[in-house]
């Protein structure tokens, strides 16, 4: 499969000499975090890159930018991003403005393969990526065939970065979580917030009186992107019997939760790598792994169920699971370096020359640059 897969793909951080090739350079990598929920995604991989020496910056506009850390650099003008002069970008959104230097990476923001047509979602090229680094055979599969006949992008098997955290194990947070349930059954409630699939506001007036009852502990979160009316609802439930945290503690949740109820989001697979219990309300396309209700109403005792019988459906989740993501072992970001410093040094044997086509895309991407990019700009940048 040559680059398709990570099968014979030498780790270049640690057996470059062996292989008799020059130590890595130093490179210097843009993390675009266009959206909050790129920042979970994208920082395992920024760790990851400065352990090996190489230097790393951020695009991201004032909103998430806000976010960052003191030790997160951010690029906020055309000019500094021209002199930073990057071997790379990595992204988790399907669009990015066409004109950005250097290599561009596709890492994606989701593990849900069934939240829209392939044609509108993971699977929908355009033309804007040089390399897919891919979480699992279910999207490896589709990309690699879709590389063969356009020949322009790469596609290498990689797994997700964001779930390094997760597969780390349980955090002092995720232990804290617990002890508030107090010895109680705890639940996790998670949504998307694409209206058509999201079951949020159906949801709330069941949730208010199953938290009301007190007998469980529930942990709630809803999509960045989620309204704000419906965050606010979600947050006034928070008391003796539940607390409302934002996506940044997603990973302490799931470890924390016993049974997860959640509609067409991809904290459902991200909760079934644990081999825990899931409970989808109208899912789009429910697995064998998933309990699926139609109604919330049916929530209750779909919960008392998987409750009763954690590992019911456990076989299902493991299949479910080696088709997703197969790698549980909190190295996806070291794959993905990987897999980019392959791609740099090796070239694009093989592969058609990307056609940036700016002017027919300039449109789309003119309202994202200029919010990535809100300082002084370089004449003639774009």
């Amino acid at each position: 499969m040559g680059e398709a897969c990570m099968a014979g793909l030498p780790s270049l951080a640690t057996d470059a000499l062996a292989d008799g090739l020059d130590a890595p350079a130093p490179r210097r990598w843009v993390m675009l975090a266009s959206e909050q929920y790129a920042l979970p995604i994208l920082r395992p991989l920024a760790a990851q890159a400065q352990a090996r020496g190489h230097r790393v910056a951020w695009l991201a506009p004032d909103a998430v930018a806000a976010g960052l850390r003191a030790d997160e650099s951010r690029l906020s003008s055309a000019r500094a991003l021209w002199r930073f002069r990057p071997h790379a970008v990595f992204a988790t959104v399907n669009r990015i403005p066409p004109f950005l230097p250097g290599l561009q990476v596709q890492l994606f923001h989701g593990l849900n393969l069934h939240k829209r047509d392939p044609r509108q979602g993971q699977f929908r090229m355009l033309g804007l990526f040089d390399l897919y680094c891919a979480h699992g055979p279910a999207t490896t599969g589709p990309l690699q065939a879709l590389a063969g006949q356009r020949r322009d992008f790469s596609v290498v098997q990689t797994g997700w970065p964001k779930l390094d955290t997760l597969f780390a194990g349980p955090c002092a947070q995720a232990h804290a979580l617990r002890a508030a349930a107090a010895g109680r059954p705890t639940v996790m409630f998670a949504s998307t917030f694409n209206v058509p699939l999201s079951q949020a506001r159906d949801c709330l007036p069941v949730l208010q009186a199953l938290i009301a009852r007190g007998d469980r502990y529930w942990l709630l979160t809803l999509h960045p992107l989620a309204p704000a009316d419906l965050r606010q609802h979600y947050q006034a439930l928070a008391g003796p019997h539940a607390c409302f945290l934002d996506s940044a503690h997603l990973a302490a949740m799931l470890h924390a939760a016993d049974v997860l109820v959640c509609d067409t989001s991809s904290v459902v697979e991200e909760f079934v790598l644990l081999d825990k219990p899931v409970v989808t309300v109208c899912h789009r396309q429910p697995q064998p792994c998933m309990q699926d209700v139609r109604a919330p109403a049916d929530i209750d005792a779909a919960i008392q169920q998987a409750l009763a019988a954690p590992h019911a459906l456990s076989d299902a989740r493991h299949a479910y699971a080696a088709s997703i993501h197969p790698q549980p072992d909190g190295r996806a970001a070291e794959r993905v370096l990987d897999a980019v410093e392959h791609r740099l040094r090796s070239g694009s044997p093989g592969l058609r020359r990307r056609s940036r086509r700016v002017f027919r895309r300039l449109w789309r991407s003119w309202k994202l640059w200029r919010a990535l990019l809100p300082g002084k700009r370089r004449r003639g940048a774009c």
